[in-house]
């Protein structure tokens, strides 16, 4: 069984706060020991020995620019013009494209035939010396970065594949604690972007323009890191009815392993062993009860995104803890196709639904 995590913010970490990610998780604290990222970002969880370890095949890698008004911290990339956002968020394809060039053990999954190259590396038994690659596919988190919709060609042939309009809200979408309906130029990046095989991820936007991205946009469609609103209220999760309709249209919805979003009440502070792996499974469990099956959740950890080892739960350290989420899904009851499903399955139906 390989896993595929829908969400790391490799490029904004790598760019923010210099951090090497072909190093271990544990080499990275280390360096970073009395500095003040720890507090920012948290004790950070990703690595390559620790993606091998935890057989974390596919990463959904993002290009994520911060808006300045959201910033805590000089260090942190942030944009206040779309040209900002445009210069970041070029720098940070750079950065994959550079990573993916020098490091063999990184690939660019463009195409369903890199998919499958990548696939191919992790097949058992193993040949020596070890082929195994990381298959990296670029989403881009909030679509500010591209000035007008027109310049999604510009995006798509750099390499993205997947875009999510919103983080808070864009010039295209309302968003994460500033809630809104997709705006005109919105409305036009979705018809622009129906052109091309790319996937629109819906997390962080606003229900609002939820709703209204679902009914405009045909092609593939997926939610990379959002849990259910029932068991963590706000704006940042999915009601019964967002999970319902996603799934009506086969998506696939990553349940994120960050505390705040798995436990009401959890604060940063808060003991980490409060929340355990069986509030992971609650969480993936409640999206397959309100849809009749296991096809439409997965995993989107959001590993250093915002949160590190501290605010994850009690069983999670680094990203080589993921396969415990399938350990416990067994304990569970979900059967073994379904676990399967849960930790890469569904992630790759989807990709080979919606590359070319």
């Amino acid at each position: 069984m390989i896993i595929v995590d829908a969400h790391e913010d490799l490029a904004w970490n790598a760019r923010s706060f210099g951090r090497d990610y072909t190093r271990s998780a544990h080499e990275t604290r280390q360096r970073e020991e009395g500095t003040e990222i720890p507090r920012l970002n948290g004790r950070c969880m990703l690595g390559l020995p620790e993606w091998l370890a935890g057989r974390v095949a596919v990463i959904f890698a993002t290009v994520f620019v911060m808006p300045a008004r959201h910033a805590r911290s000089a260090m942190e990339r942030t944009y206040r013009t779309p040209d900002e956002a445009y210069a970041e968020g070029m720098a940070q394809l750079d950065y994959y494209e550079r990573l993916t060039e020098t490091q063999p053990r990184f690939r660019w999954i463009r195409s369903r035939r890199d998919l499958e190259a990548v696939l191919e590396t992790w097949r058992e038994p193993l040949p020596e010396p070890d082929p195994r690659c990381i298959g990296i596919v670029c989403l881009m988190e909030g679509a500010d970065p591209i000035r007008r919709p027109e310049e999604v060609e510009v995006w798509y042939e750099r390499g993205v594949r997947i875009i999510g309009p919103a983080w808070s809200a864009t010039r295209y979408a309302g968003g994460t604690g500033e809630p809104g309906p997709l705006t005109d130029e919105g409305r036009r990046l979705l018809k622009v972007m129906q052109d091309f095989p790319l996937i629109l991820d819906l997390s962080h936007m606003a229900e609002r323009s939820f709703f209204e991205a679902l009914e405009r946009y045909e092609r593939p469609v997926i939610a990379s890191h959002s849990n259910p609103q029932a068991l963590v209220p706000g704006d940042r999760q999915l009601s019964d009815a967002m999970i319902r309709a996603l799934a009506e249209r086969d998506g696939v919805i990553g349940v994120v392993l960050s505390n705040r979003m798995l436990k009401k009440g959890w604060t940063r502070g808060d003991p980490k062993e409060a929340v355990t792996v069986w509030d992971v499974v609650r969480a993936i469990d409640y999206i397959c009860q309100r849809v009749g099956d296991a096809r439409h959740v997965g995993i989107g950890s959001d590993f250093d995104g915002g949160f590190g080892a501290d605010e994850t739960p009690a069983e999670f350290d680094t990203v080589a803890d993921l396969p415990k989420i399938a350990d416990a899904l067994r304990q569970a009851g979900f059967a073994e196709a379904d676990v399967e499903a849960v930790m890469g399955g569904n992630w790759l139906r989807i990709l080979r639904h919606g590359l070319e």
